[in-house]
């Protein structure tokens, strides 16, 4: 999946000389947590999260209702220089930035010009797109052989029974490098009759483990 299908492209975006407060307020007023430092021509020279807006923001204790700290400008506290991808990025890719670079947030950018962000809560809804977990399906783990056109062998299983299969995941058998594990997610509440065809052909069925099932 490319980000330009899962970005957000409606950003809030704020000017370098915009006030601490004003990043303030539109961190609160729009539910969000980061927002976009661009110059006039839109793009993007840094960022503000609301940890670095919290962190900046005089105590909750002190009296004065109107704190200096408030007035001064975006820029002082902005991160820059800013990681960012592009829209034809491949979601995987911003993940590992995510993961790497332990930010939340990414901004989105073509030829330099903001064009749309991606977050955390971004990927954890695409993930769960990919996995098929948000539509009715039962899943089933079968280890394999790892070898080339395992995959294949294994789907042709599946297509016996003409059951739709949501998605695919494949991951290492920790126990054993020769083996793999093939994560199937097919649109049925009922997998038994599936697992039945996987145990005929010879495969071993990791999960679902049901009672009295052998592999």
């Amino acid at each position: 999946m490319l980000v330009e299908e899962c970005m957000k492209t409606e950003v809030i975006t704020l000017h370098p000389d915009a006030t601490i407060e004003t990043a303030l307020k539109l961190l609160h007023k729009h539910h969000i947590r980061h927002i976009p430092i661009v110059d006039d021509d839109n793009k993007v020279i840094g960022i503000v999260s609301d940890r670095d807006v919290r962190d900046a923001s005089p105590s909750i204790f002190e009296n004065d209702s109107q704190p200096e700290e408030l007035q001064n400008a975006i820029s002082s506290i902005m991160t820059s220089p800013v990681t960012t991808v592009h829209p034809l990025d491949f979601v995987e890719e911003v993940a590992s930035i995510f993961y790497e670079q332990e930010i939340a947030c990414v901004p989105v950018t073509r030829n330099n010009v903001l064009v749309g962000i991606i977050t955390e809560k971004d990927m954890l809804y695409t993930l769960i797109q990919l996995t098929g977990t948000h539509v009715q399906s039962s899943q089933i783990e079968v280890k394999v052989i790892n070898k080339p056109g395992i995959l294949p062998q294994v789907t042709q299983v599946f297509g016996k029974r003409k059951v739709n299969i949501s998605s695919v995941l494949i991951y290492p058998y920790k126990p054993d490098p020769n083996y793999k594990i093939i994560v199937v997610r097919i649109q049925t509440m009922n997998p038994l009759p599936t697992i039945d065809d996987l145990k005929e052909a010879g495969y071993e069925v990791l999960w679902p483990k049901m009672p009295g099932m052998t592999t």
